[in-house]
């Protein structure tokens, strides 16, 4: 058994100090004062909470451990209050057979310190051509991306909305138009289509990172029609703009936007366009960062800083409250 004691709680919107008696794994009492002859941790007025969940983590392997290892990368998350995450699928091989995830989930099962949910592709190799053996691993995935690129080829974007419709899966869309590419009509234009494709098939859609007014705009509005459309927005995007970037550290994919979609981004969360945050974490090497900003990949890590960031300026501002917190971070 282990005791936690003095511990900050979350009840009714208001923390209490609480002790808290764990026996095998499950908890079996929160109260004041416990009394046990066992181990004992005292974390002082600390705030306690459920595991956080994050829909949006790229673990890199296999194909890219030298960029971070599925071990490292939910070692990361554990430290930073994740226990259940979601990765994505690119990665080499890709997801997008049930013999390349089947590898993907034996690393998982091996070295994950959390839980590991992979997403499956939408299309071969994610190279936008030709649709992902959805049939072959759909009872092993919860939903469907391409996230790196954005699927442009419309024809089999509805194939596997209506595969995601048959089979009870969410589609997690990178939105990104070809033509336009970061530039801000390249998320918004994307949304826009994309959004006529769920009035037309009804499967449930999951817009990733969303950085620009337009876009929420136009989410906002199909939600309020009643369309199964959710969105997350990542703390980078809601903290930061593109007159702080310094260097390729701060190089992502959507890129750091202006000062009015960063508050577009805030109104978002606040008033639930946004249903969650996640994290986007998503790691390179030292050496690729160093690079000059045009010839830097894009990414950022973030497993380990999302609460913080999140609870120092949502919950410690008040703007957003202590059980707001948790919805958008637990769910």
């Amino acid at each position: 058994m282990i005791l936690i004691k003095n511990g900050l709680i979350i009840e009714n919107n208001q923390t209490v100090k609480k002790d808290i008696l764990i026996d095998n794994n499950v908890i079996v009492k929160i109260d004041e004062n416990i009394e046990c002859n066992c181990e004992t941790l005292n974390v002082d007025n600390m705030l306690v909470i459920p595991g956080c969940c994050d829909v949006h983590v790229h673990l890199r392997e296999p194909g890219f451990e030298n960029k971070e290892t599925i071990k490292t990368g939910t070692m990361s998350c554990a430290k930073g209050g994740l226990t259940s995450i979601m990765s994505m699928p690119n990665l080499n091989p890709c997801p997008d057979t049930i013999d390349h995830l089947n590898k993907q989930l034996e690393i998982i099962k091996k070295d994950a310190l959390v839980n590991v949910y992979p997403f499956g592709t939408i299309t071969i190799n994610e190279e936008d051509k030709e649709l992902a053996k959805i049939d072959e691993f759909k009872d092993f995935v919860y939903g469907l991306t391409d996230d790196g690129r954005g699927v442009n080829n419309l024809s089999i974007l509805e194939q596997s909305m209506e595969l995601a419709k048959k089979y009870n899966l969410t589609i997690a869309s990178h939105a990104e138009d070809n033509v336009y590419k970061t530039l801000p009509e390249g998320e918004y234009v994307a949304v826009r289509r994309e959004i006529e494709l769920v009035k037309k098939i009804g499967c449930k859609y999951h817009f990733c990172h969303m950085s620009t007014k337009e876009s929420f705009d136009a989410i906002r509005l199909a939600q309020k029609e009643g369309y199964p459309i959710t969105c997350e927005v990542a703390p980078h995007h809601l903290i930061l703009n593109k007159d702080m970037i310094k260097d390729a550290n701060w190089k992502m994919n959507p890129p750091l936007r202006e000062e009015e979609d960063r508050l577009a981004t805030i109104e978002a969360l606040l008033d639930g366009t946004a249903c969650m945050i996640a994290s986007d974490h998503a790691p390179h090497t030292e050496l690729e960062k160093s690079k000059e900003y045009d010839l830097c990949p894009n990414g950022i890590i973030g497993a380990e800083t999302m609460l913080p960031i999140i609870y120092t300026h949502f919950v410690k501002n008040g703007l957003i409250s202590l059980d707001r917190f948790l919805d958008i971070l637990v769910y």
